[in-house]
C-alpha cells in the first residue's frame, strides 16, 4: 500500500515539497513583515504600510505599466508567429530557419536588452544611420525609444525573444492538430482561403496556445533584467520597484516592497484562477 502510494504519487508530492512550499514559505513571510508582525521595524500589527502604499498613484500606474507591456507583448508576439506560421508552416520545418527560430532562445534577457539599448538609443546604431542619412540633423533628434514612458524598447525585446519562440510552437501544434488537413476539408466543402484561415486555422492554433500565451504573459509582467536596463524611471515595472525599494537605505521602503511583491502574487494567482476557471468552458463551448 505504501509502495503503490509513493509510486503513485511520491513524484508530485516531491515536485510540490520543493517548489510550491518554498515560494509559499517566502510569500507568508512577505505578508508577515507587510503587517509589522516580524522585520527589523516590527512593532504589532499595523496596516499602515499597506495603506501607504496603496493610496499611492504611482503604485497603481506600476501595475498597469507592467499589465500594458506584458499585454502588448504578448499580442504582437502572437500575431506575428501565427501570420508567419499559417502563411508558409513547411517552412520552419527547414533547418536554416529552423536554425535561426532557435538562435534567439540562446540570448540571454540580459544581452538582448544590451543589443536593444545599443541599436534604439540615441546613439545607437539607428540614430547614427538616420544622421549619416540625413533624416535627423542631432542625434538628440532621434526618438525616445529607450528609457521612455511607453516602454517601447521592453517591448522590442521581448517581442524578439518571444516570437521565435511562439513560431516554433505554433508549428509544432500546427503538425500536431493536422490543421493542414482540416484546411483541405474546408477547401473541398467549398471554403475561401479567408474562411479557412480565420475559422479553420486560426483557432485551431490559438486554443491549445491559450495557456502558454498566458503564462508567458505572466513572465514579462514580472520579468526584472530587461525593464531595468531599458525602462524609464518614472514608470517602472513591478519587479524593478520592488527590489529598488528593498534595497534603499531607508528601511521604511522594505515594509512596501513586501507589499507590493504580496499584492503581484495576489493578482497572479487571481488571474491563473481566472484562466483555469475559463479553461473548461472553452473546451466544452
Amino acid at each position: 500500500m505504501v509502495s503503490r502510494l509513493l509510486k503513485n504519487w511520491g513524484g508530485p508530492a516531491f515536485f510540490l515539497l520543493i517548489s510550491l512550499v518554498p515560494l509559499l514559505l517566502g510569500v507568508g513571510y512577505a505578508l508577515l513583515y507587510s503587517l509589522g508582525l516580524v522585520g527589523v521595524l516590527s512593532e504589532g500589527f499595523t496596516l499602515s504600510h499597506w495603506e501607504s502604499l496603496l493610496r499611492k498613484s504611482s503604485f497603481w500606474q506600476t501595475m498597469g505599466f507592467s499589465f500594458y507591456v506584458a499585454l502588448v507583448t504578448i499580442m504582437l508576439a502572437g500575431v506575428l508567429a501565427a501570420s508567419l506560421v499559417l502563411r508558409d508552416p513547411k517552412r520552419f520545418r527547414q533547418p536554416t530557419p529552423s536554425f535561426l527560430m532557435y538562435m534567439p532562445l540562446a540570448i540571454p534577457a540580459i544581452v538582448m536588452a544590451f543589443f536593444i539599448f545599443q541599436l534604439l538609443s540615441k546613439g545607437g546604431w539607428l540614430s547614427r544611420l538616420s544622421y549619416k542619412l540625413g533624416l535627423i540633423n542631432d542625434l538628440l533628434a532621434f526618438p525616445d525609444w529607450i528609457n521612455d514612458n511607453y516602454g517601447i524598447g521592453i517591448i522590442v525585446s521581448h517581442l524578439l525573444m518571444a516570437t521565435p519562440f511562439f513560431v516554433l510552437f505554433f508549428t509544432n501544434i500546427y503538425d500536431n492538430e493536422q490543421i493542414a488537413s482540416y484546411r483541405q476539408l474546408a477547401y473541398t466543402m467549398g471554403a475561401s482561403r479567408r474562411q479557412a484561415r480565420w475559422r479553420i486555422e486560426l483557432p485551431m492554433l490559438l486554443r491549445p496556445a491559450a495557456p502558454t500565451l498566458f503564462l508567458y504573459f505572466l513572465f514579462v509582467m514580472g520579468s526584472y533584467e530587461v525593464p531595468l536596463l531599458l525602462g524609464s524611471q518614472s514608470v517602472q515595472m513591478v519587479s524593478v520597484l520592488t527590489i529598488q525599494k528593498m534595497q534603499r537605505f531607508n528601511l521604511e521602503n522594505i515594509p512596501q516592497a513586501y507589499v507590493t511583491s504580496v499584492v503581484y502574487t495576489m493578482l497572479v494567482v487571481l488571474l491563473i484562477a481566472l484562466m483555469a476557471w475559463l479553461s473548461p468552458k472553452k473546451q466544452t463551448s
